[in-house]
Parts: structure tokens; C-alpha cells; sequence
């Protein structure tokens, strides 16, 4: 009998078999480390990951710094989280958390927090202010390992944002995905909102089912136990594109000018069930400091005695000061009323300092309102300095509370207002610094390198969304009633940014009552403003279209050094439209460069906009959609109709499509 067949030697090979067979399933079932933590307070916690101003405050994270201006800060864990399982399917996870959100000023911009899953802990060409320190600018962002559950107390328009209080899903991108109003259904199926900006403690639970690719997100004052029913839930299977192999989690936010205190007080974390319950019921509570008095009624009446001796005692050394220091220029004081309107004031100091006292070489220009300073602020961020003239308190306290308004508003391509500064009955506005000067400069001054048409194209579909922001996109309309190229400012990037916005209309206030000033400049005032006093969104319109033509032609609306019939741009433009050879219009410096139909659209666009009839002028909405070769909601030939009517010779029946010229 050989060795082969002995029964011993198939006893020995049959356990060597069964070892191996162990031994692979042990590799392919060992579980994945599951993460799993709990933090009912941040008191003394250092194994976080806090980027920029994040930090640990006492037992809270507090997300941004109130000293800086476009301020942001994130909170991760420090180990990834793995979210795609051995099968290649995507993990589950169950997270809450306890935040609080406390404006300094109730009435002012919000901003918000997001919970966040990145596989980076600093997403590339993230942004403040209302980009929660997460997202970048872009209009259409790429797809990119990164997903965010915002929290959001603030409304942008250019977001389509549902309100100022919402909660959304964001796949990479500032514009959420899906959004619903911040609340949540109680015991009978009612919703009840919950305002997320009241400095309250808010509650938030968070469920992603990987297997379904679904988010349910739940909000609820602490204290009201969880409800049932989620505040939003939502299911795509595109979500599986913004999902990597392992990813961090934690919290984003940011802020611009306005203070909002935005704190993380707690926060529990599970991918292998349900997230621990937090422990609540000790937590922090933060609201603004009251201004009521704990003191006794006793003692208050034995201050107010005390003060009033001294008052007399001290009243006729402080007479005399007074009188010594009446004749001097009038202090830098803040009144009440002043507080009312604006959340960010200078100092006179500041902005002397930051623009070398005023002095002539820092000097930008001057207009009808006033001067403007370059000036660079101590944390090295340059700015511009408009210093405005008033002749009463009164009319500058109403030109104030216009002005604060103003500043709200918030666009990528409005120059953005940072704050103001008085002393005495001057106003001292100040703005972003825009490094290229203004339109005017690059398109008629011929020493200097002048822009290409791709760039001319793309700053005027800047300006058209900036104003048509203004016309529609905010709460009210505002009338700009100075648009002109040399109120078009250009960043560093070369984006055209609309300057001076409401100015124009604000004017007035510090005007004599009963005299009469049409504001504006000669060559973009609509015809219209000669007879009818007040300026209408159409008005705006006739001046944007001057500026579609100047653009366009690389000349100015009146012009003294050409040929009598070619010195209003507009008519001549008109006349050339109406003998079917606009193009010969086009700036012939730029010849080649263009697409003459883009050419020639944009020539019939800007007499479309300067039609003398302003019931017959296309809205922003429609001239945006124009420019960017969208379909308006009128058909195109009905917004470019009737734009050479204004003569009296034209034919009625001009074509609308680009014309050759005649041979």
C-alpha cells in the first residue's frame, strides 16, 4: 500500500483544506470598524480638527470670529469615515446635534451652519460670506466629494433661496437641491416652523440610508422630544456621485460684515445604528445682553439723586468747555437714530488713517456726489471712500435710512458696501476697492489696451444681472438713475460689477424742498424724464441700453468730433439699423473679432432698450436672457420689435434678423 492512500495522510490533507478555507472566510467577513462618539459638551475636547477661526469656547465650538469681517471656520473629526462597503455599496450613518444661531443685530443679513461630508477638511476655492466657507462662485460647479445639510438664515435671490429660514441639500453647490422652510410636525401632523435665529437651542437629527441614497433631516427646539415624521426628506441616486471611499464629517459656517454668533453646543455620531441621545437638559442658552437693570429701585433713585448734584456741581465747568470747543469742527458723534440703520460704522480715525489723512494722491475721482479715496484698512484689504455733502441733519438722517437699505443688498455683481462713517453733515461711504477702474477707461481710451469683444460680452451680461437683481430680485424695486460705463467697475478678475447703485435716487434728500433736479447724465437720460418727474425701472432700461451701444460701437453717447449726423450715438445707430447696416456700427477696433450676428443682436438689443415709448422697452429679465442666449418669457422678435419706430421716416415693417448691407 503506498503512503497516498494510508488513512492517516487523507486525514492530514483534509484539515490542511478546512484551515485554508477558515482562514480566507475570516479575511472576507472581518466587520469594518465602525465609528461611534458622543460629545454632550466640547469642555477641554482637543481631538477635533478646527480649521480657520473655528474654535473651542468654553464648553461650544464657535464657528467665526467676530473681529473678522468675511470670517469662516470648520469643525471636522479627525478620522474619515468609511462610506462605500466592501460590495461597492455606500454606508449608512445617524447623526445630532444641538446648535445655535444669535445675530448681534436681529434685522441684519443671516448666514447660517451646514453638517457637512467631505473628503477634504479644505475644499478647494471655498468662499465666506454666504457661501458658508464650503462652496465656490461657480454657476455651474463640477462634481466633487463633497455634501452639505445647510441651515440656512439667510435669503439669496441669486440662490433661489426659498427664504430666510430654510434647510437644504447641497451636492457641491450653494444652490440647494432641495429645500423646505425650518420647522417640524408635532403629535397631530401640524407643522410648526421654528425660527433657527433667535439664539434659542435648536435640535437637529440627520439619517442617511446609503442602501436608498436618501437624507432625512429633523429640526426641533431642545426640549420637544424628536418628532416622527421628518422636516425633509430626500432621495436621489445622484447623491452617489458626490460620496467617496472615506470622508470627514463635522460643521461649516461664515459670515461678511454682519455678526452672527454660530455655535455647535453638542453632537453625537454613529455609522453602525442610531447616534447616541444627547444629553440636553445642561446645556448653555445665549441671547443679546438685555439693557434692563437688576438694580433695586432703591438704589437706582439714590444714583439718580447722586447724579443730579453732580450735574449741578459740574454744570458750569462743562458750560465753559462747551463754549471753548463750540467753535471747533463739529465731533464725530453717534446719535440714537444713527444705530438704527447700520451695523458696521467707522470711525472718522479709521478711514483717515487707511487713506493717508485724505490726501490728493489717494484722490480716485470726484463727481456730483462727492469725492472718492483709495484707502487700505489695517488688516491690509483695500477700499474705496465716498464722501458725500449734505446741507441738513434732517436730510441726512433720511438719506441714511435709504442708504442702509442699500447695503443689504447683496450681489456678485453690485460693488459691495461695507460700512459708512459721519462727522459733522459729511457722509463717508465705503466700498469694496475694484483694482480695474471703470468701463469707460478700457473701451474708449485708445492708449491703453482695449477689451476684446469676449470680454466686453461677458461684463455687459454682468451689469445686465446686477440690475436686473435690482429690479427684481430683492424685496423692493430699486431705481439706479445714474447707470452709465463710468459707473461700471471691474474687480480683479475682470467682472463687471455695477457702482453707485441707489445713490442717485437717494440724492434728493438733501435737496431745497420745492425745487426740481433731474438726476442723471446727459447722453442716458430716457426721454421720458423731461416731462414726468419721477424715474421708472424703464428709465434704467433706456440707460443700460446706451451703455449696450457705447459698449458695442467703443463710443461715447454724444460725441462732438464726428460728422453732425453721427454725434448722438443713438440716432446713428438707428439710421444705420433702418438701412439694413448696423454692423458698420461695431467698434472698428476690434474688427474680426466678433461674431457679426452677436454684433449685430447686441446693436439691435441696445436700440430695443432705447426705444422712446417705455411700455415698449424689454424688462432685465428679458434682456438678461438675451444676452445669454436663453429664451425670454416674450418670443424673441416680440422684446426686439419696433426698436427703429422711434423716427418718423422708418418703415414699419423693418426685419428683425441681422440685414446685409446694401449693395
Amino acid at each position: 500500500m503506498s503512503p497516498s492512500n494510508s488513512p492517516v495522510a487523507a486525514e492530514t490533507l483534509f484539515s490542511g483544506t478546512v484551515f485554508l478555507i477558515l482562514l480566507h472566510l475570516s479575511l472576507f467577513l472581518t466587520p469594518t470598524l465602525s465609528l461611534d462618539f458622543l460629545f454632550n459638551s466640547f469642555a477641554g475636547v482637543t481631538n477635533l480638527t478646527l480649521i480657520k477661526d473655528a474654535r473651542v469656547d468654553a464648553s461650544v465650538i464657535r464657528m467665526n470670529n467676530d473681529s473678522n469681517q468675511y470670517s469662516y471656520g470648520r469643525a471636522f473629526y479627525p478620522i474619515k469615515i468609511p462610506m462605500t462597503k466592501t460590495n461597492s455599496s455606500i454606508s449608512s450613518f445617524s447623526t445630532s446635534f444641538v446648535f445655535s444661531i444669535l445675530p448681534q443685530i436681529s434685522t441684519s443679513p443671516g448666514f447660517g451652519l451646514a453638517f457637512v461630508l467631505c473628503n477634504t477638511t479644505n475644499p478647494p476655492g471655498a468662499l465666506a460670506s454666504q457661501y458658508f466657507g464650503l462652496f465656490t462662485n461657480a454657476t455651474s460647479p463640477s462634481v466633487f466629494p463633497l455634501v452639505a445639510v445647510e441651515f440656512d438664515t439667510g435669503r439669496n435671490p441669486e440662490f433661489n433661496d426659498i427664504d430666510d429660514n430654510h434647510i437644504g441639500i447641497d451636492l457641491n453647490n450653494i444652490e440647494s437641491i432641495n429645500a423646505t422652510t425650518a420647522g417640524y410636525f408635532n403629535s397631530s401632523g401640524a407643522f410648526v416652523p421654528v425660527r433657527m435665529r433667535t439664539g434659542q437651542n435648536i435640535h437637529a437629527w440627520i439619517d442617511f440610508n446609503g442602501e436608498n441614497l436618501e437624507f432625512n433631516v429633523t429640526v426641533a427646539p431642545v426640549g420637544v422630544s424628536r418628532p416622527t415624521k421628518p422636516s425633509l426628506s430626500y432621495q436621489n441616486p445622484a447623491i452617489a456621485d458626490y460620496v467617496s471611499a472615506d470622508m470627514y464629517v463635522g460643521f461649516s459656517a461664515s459670515k461678511t460684515n454682519w455678526i452672527e454668533a454660530q455655535r455647535v453646543l453638542a453632537w453625537s455620531f454613529s455609522d453602525s445604528g442610531p447616534a447616541k441621545e444627547l444629553n440636553t437638559t445642561n446645556l448653555p442658552v445665549f441671547q443679546l445682553e438685555s439693557s434692563s437693570s437688576s438694580i433695586s429701585g432703591g438704589a437706582i433713585a439714590g444714583i439718580v439723586v447722586g447724579c443730579f448734584v453732580f450735574v449741578l456741581i459740574c454744570a458750569s465747568g462743562f458750560y465753559l468747555w462747551w463754549r471753548m470747543n463750540k467753535a471747533k469742527e463739529e465731533e464725530d458723534e453717534i446719535e440714537d437714530w444713527e444705530l438704527e440703520y447700520w451695523p458696521h460704522r467707522f470711525s472718522y480715525e479709521e478711514l483717515s488713517s487707511a487713506t493717508g489723512e485724505f490726501r490728493k494722491e489717494m484722490l480716485l475721482g470726484s463727481g456730483g456726489f462727492g469725492r472718492v479715496y483709495r484707502g487700505t484698512l489695517p488688516n491690509h484689504t483695500q477700499i474705496a471712500v465716498k464722501c458725500v455733502n449734505h446741507d441738513s441733519k434732517q436730510g441726512l438722517r433720511e438719506f441714511m435710512a435709504e442708504i442702509s437699505s442699500m447695503g443689504r443688498l447683496q450681489h456678485k455683481n453690485l460693488v459691495q458696501m461695507r460700512g459708512w462713517c459721519r462727522k459733522g453733515n459729511e457722509l463717508m461711504l465705503v466700498y469694496d476697492y475694484m483694482p480695474n477702474g471703470s468701463l469707460n477707461k478700457w473701451v474708449f481710451d485708445k492708449s491703453e489696451k482695449l477689451l476684446g469683444w469676449e470680454q466686453r460680452r461677458r461684463i455687459l451680461v454682468d451689469v445686465a444681472e446686477g440690475l436686473n437683481y435690482l429690479h427684481h430680485g430683492w424685496d423692493q424695486v430699486v431705481i439706479h438713475r445714474d447707470i452709465k460705463s463710468s459707473n461700471i467697475l471691474l474687480d480683479a478678475d475682470m467682472r463687471g460689477r455695477l457702482g453707485d447703485f441707489g445713490l442717485a435716487k437717494l440724492y434728493t434728500h438733501g435737496e431745497v424742498p420745492n425745487t426740481t433736479r433731474v438726476v442723471g447724465t446727459l447722453g442716458y437720460l430716457a426721454p421720458e424724464l423731461a416731462t414726468v418727474a419721477a424715474p421708472t425701472s424703464a428709465s434704467d432700461v433706456y440707460s443700460f441700453g446706451v451703455v449696450l451701444l457705447e459698449v458695442a460701437c467703443g463710443r461715447r453717447p454724444i460725441e462732438t468730433s464726428v460728422a453732425e449726423e453721427e454725434v448722438v450715438l443713438i440716432d446713428w445707430v438707428r439710421e444705420l439699423y433702418a438701412k439694413g447696416c448696423a454692423r458698420e456700427a461695431a467698434d472698428a477696433w476690434i474688427r474680426g473679432e466678433y461674431d457679426e450676428g452677436d454684433v449685430e443682436m447686441v446693436l439691435k438689443l441696445g436700440l430695443a432698450c432705447c426705444h422712446p415709448d417705455p411700455q415698449r422697452r424689454p424688462t432685465m429679465k428679458e434682456v438678461v436672457a438675451l444676452l445669454l442666449g436663453e429664451e425670454p418669457q416674450e418670443a424673441p422678435g416680440k422684446v426686439l420689435s419696433d426698436l427703429v419706430r422711434g423716427g418718423k421716416d422708418m418703415d414699419e415693417t423693418a426685419p428683425l434678423q441681422p440685414s446685409p448691407p446694401p449693395v
